[in-house]
């Protein structure tokens, strides 16, 4: 007899422990083990613990390629729940074998687990493990089908609420019971103040800093104090949440008639010699236009899609020389200027603020990491086993990001959800804005690189989302590239891997609906093409997400500089607005502490955050892997270091692409 040393280690989660009795059978190329019991007279698999056994066989069943567990009720004892996070095997002569699991266990089914060497499907000659591989993905097709939300943009898992989700990506129990608390404690305090259920216009701007008085941060602060500025609200466009609107601008369009005279009093430049030194810019939000605006508590919203001229002053900051509130020039639709009225200007820069809100919110945020995010993930699970690199690479990149995406549906974007109620571009303004941002999406504008350069944003001073993003681009494309060649020596391996190649597929049918026109690749047929792609699914699903989300509540929570919807419609002629104007066009109380919470809620880490770049789930086992993944950890904290070196210097920090503020996934 040859005795096997079998090691299980459950994760240290609440509820992770079980009772049942556990079974394990060893498959090795040169025979299986018995079906053993896992026995001890100790409580064994406690949440947190190792526990070592003996499993015995007559002879060396030679390299173990797959274990089989199974978990069964004690009599009178019902049926629990398990996760386990590896087994380790060590063979009498002396090899270690790891097997990664991390997963739920839930019922007395035998489930199958491979060794953590990578294998492609070209490469996996064992017959059991061949037959397992095919298993695994006959159940994820059925875990993890396609759903359409809204016919016209990317499709979604198939699921009724969060339990319906399967048990491995839903949120821990910590999670859950942290986002909840979040949400109702947000909500308790606007509760006591009488503030959530009143449909009063604000009187007085004042009252409104009395708003989660309790909830700021130094630069909700610093917004609060310079929401008014011209120099501010120009550095919003690269700084703030919504980074990737604004372009350079060559040449205006023809919608927007501004002259030299308008915007350079004396003659001192022209807009032409100054757009030839690369000092005008232009956000246009032409995809607003016409959409139907909402209705709340029985009155209409006003969105407005302005275009807005900027310039970039000698001392390097960027501020707006005009806006025009809608894109058909007419009488009734002056374009403003900084040499109006205080309230002209200022109610112009409040639409284009409230405008930037939904665009922000539909396009760059939900759309183009949440929603993505999701087709990524479910594509993977769907197509691609446990035992294949791609899936080592990528899973910790789809982290909760199926239940968060389930929640904003239930939540956010359905009819009794925020959107639905409290903003301008809710209901069908919002499927409008969705699906013609969805139309617009091309795969070079998911990639930074290409996204700056396709702007004319590659050398503006103080554009600190794109420095960032620039760097971790970088160092994920190294990283990338160094795990993907080494599974993948050719573009021929590339082409001959069938479930690689449908991960493509269903990426480019359900999520961008097989427009050939948006540039996403059908099929893979070079090892450059998969690994530029690889590179853009984990930026997009980390620190692009990061980069839209993170600043949500800091300058979002100070509601004239972010209006989720405005009451009254946009001026048509100069010289009709004022203080009172200007309250009266804010959103209600109502509307306000709700989009307050909501952006609170959505800023918020759990405690289980886990940083960009830390895997703490062992799925790759060999040398040269695993010494990338520390390669791109030194790499992470290098640009983490030098980007709170950067910060001390800045009147207003840029944190939120700094690797160990943000997570590996769109997890909230």
């Amino acid at each position: 007899m040859v005795e096997y040393k079998v090691t299980v280690f459950t994760a240290n989660l609440a509820g992770a422990a079980t009772f049942n009795d556990i079974f394990i059978k060893l498959v090795g190329t040169d025979g299986e083990s018995e079906r053993t019991w896992l026995h001890s007279w100790t409580p064994s698999f406690c949440p947190g613990s190792v526990s070592s056994f003996s499993v015995s066989c007559p002879k060396s069943i030679g390299n173990i390629s797959v274990i089989e567990l199974d978990k069964q009720p004690l009599p009178l004892f019902p049926e629990d729940s398990w996760f386990p996070t590896k087994v380790e095997v060590k063979s009498p002569e002396g090899d270690d074998y790891n097997f990664p699991i991390y997963r739920w266990i839930t019922d007395g089914e035998v489930q199958r687990f491979r060794e953590a060497t990578a294998l492609r499907a070209f490469e996996d000659t064992h017959h059991l493990g061949k037959y397992s591989r095919e298993q695994e993905l006959k159940q994820r097709e059925e875990d993890y089908r396609w759903d359409v939300y809204l016919k016209g943009i990317s499709h979604n898992i198939k699921a009724e609420d969060p339990l319906s989700l399967p048990c491995e990506v839903r949120f821990s129990f910590t999670k859950t019971t942290e986002f909840l608390f979040t949400a109702a404690t947000g909500l308790t305090e606007l509760k006591l103040k009488g503030l959530s259920d009143c449909k009063e216009n604000w009187t007085d701007i004042h009252y409104i800093t009395r708003v989660f008085c309790c909830k700021r941060t130094d630069i909700s602060d610093y917004v609060q104090q310079h929401w008014k500025d011209d120099d501010f609200f120009g550095y919003q466009y690269l700084n703030g949440v919504n980074p990737i609107l604004i372009q350079r601008c060559t040449a205006l369009p023809d919608n927007f008639p501004v002259t030299d005279d308008m915007v350079f009093l004396h003659g001192q430049c022209s807009l032409k010699s100054e757009m030839k030194k690369g000092n005008i810019f232009l956000c246009n939000y032409k995809r607003l236009d016409g959409v139907k605006t909402n209705t709340i508590d029985g009155k209409k919203q006003y969105l407005v899609a302005p275009l807005v001229l900027l310039q970039k002053r000698p001392d390097d900051e960027l501020v707006p020389i005009a806006i025009q509130l809608k894109q058909t020039p007419a009488d009734d639709n002056p374009i403003f200027f900084p040499t109006d009225s205080e309230y002209d200007w200022l109610m112009a820069k409040i639409f284009v603020r409230s405008a930037d809100f939904s665009e922000h919110q539909l396009n760059s945020h939900l759309l183009r990491t949440h929603l993505f995010a999701e087709v990524f993930s479910v594509s993977l699970l769907r197509n691609v086993p446990m035992v294949h690199p791609l899936y080592k690479l990528l899973i910790p990149h789809t982290r909760y990001t199926l239940q968060i995406n389930n929640l904003a549906r239930s939540q956010l974007i359905s009819k009794e959800g925020f959107f639905e109620n409290y903003t301008s571009s809710g209901g069908e303004g919002m499927k409008t804005i969705l699906k013609r941002s969805m139309s617009a999406m091309t795969y070079s504008s998911l990639c930074i690189p290409d996204n700056i350069a396709e702007r004319g944003m590659k050398d503006v001073p103080n554009y600190y989302y794109r420095d960032d993003g620039l760097k971790l681009w970088d160092i994920i494309h190294r990283f990338v590239q160094g795990t993907i060649t080494y599974y993948y020596k050719n573009d021929d391996e590339v082409q001959r891997d069938s479930e690689l190649q449908k991960w493509i597929q269903d990426i480019f049918e359900h999520g961008f609906l097989s427009q050939a026109d948006t540039g996403i690749p059908e099929r893979f047929s070079t090892v450059a093409e998969l690994v530029k792609f690889v590179t853009m699914v984990i930026f997009t699903c980390s620190a692009q997400h990061a980069s839209v989300n993170c600043g949500q509540y800091d300058y979002g929570s100070w509601m004239p500089n972010t209006p989720v919807t405005l009451q009254r419609p946009p001026p048509t002629t100069k010289g009709t607005t004022s203080e009172a104007t200007m309250l009266e066009t804010f959103p209600n109380v109502r509307a306000t502490v709700q989009g307050m919470a909501i952006m609170w809620l959505l800023s918020k880490q759990s405690s289980d955050f886990v940083p960009f770049g830390q895997y703490p789930e062992e799925h790759f086992r060999e040398e040269i892997p695993c010494k990338l993944i520390k390669d791109f950890q030194g790499e992470l904290e290098v640009l983490s270091v030098a980007i709170k070196v950067r910060n001390k210097n800045l009147k207003v920090p840029y944190t939120y692409m700094d690797p160990k503020g943000f997570e590996n996934s769109v997890a909230i």
